[in-house]
């Protein structure tokens, strides 16, 4: 696959969760977000995006901490690692200290060390959220090691 040139874009909420329900291989969007950025081609055709949001996990949600809490592409290349680098700068730009995301185990983190970004932690498998007091649906991620990364 050759090489496309693209250009980061502002992308809507709504957009951003559109096109990772398209593309994105196992999780649905995510509730809410601080803000997403797209990555388009040379025509305006959107490639990929990323949206950055407040920590899932609520010991990281310190109000310096956002996340990215999913990214999709189409399969273009270099796409994620732009938006990661995007992510962090537009992340600083606004005042917060530390940006994060998760990679499940088999997930190679290529774009995430191309961006700069460095492993601080790994996370054993969870055997899910569900409780009989609270049921749950699986959200695609339980019983499935992950690597905590950071931005630098």
């Amino acid at each position: 696959m050759s090489d496309i040139p693209l250009h980061l874009v502002p992308v809507r909420s709504r957009e951003a969760k559109d096109f990772v329900r398209t593309w994105h291989r196992h999780h649905p969007p995510p509730a809410g977000q601080i803000f997403a950025v797209g990555a388009a081609d040379e025509r305006g055709t959107l490639r990929a995006v990323a949206i950055v949001g407040r920590p899932v996990a609520r010991h990281l949600d310190d109000g310096a901490t956002l996340e990215v809490t999913r990214t999709a592409s189409d399969g273009a290349r270099n796409a994620n690692s732009l938006l990661y680098g995007a992510g962090w700068r537009a992340a600083k730009a606004l005042g917060y200290r530390r940006l994060i995301t998760y990679t499940q185990d088999g997930e190679s983190g290529a774009s995430l060390r191309g961006a700069g970004w460095r492993v601080i932690a790994s996370r054993p498998p969870r055997a899910g959220w569900h409780t009989p007091s609270r049921p749950r649906a699986s959200h695609g991620n339980d019983h499935i090691t992950r690597l905590l990364w950071e931005a630098l």
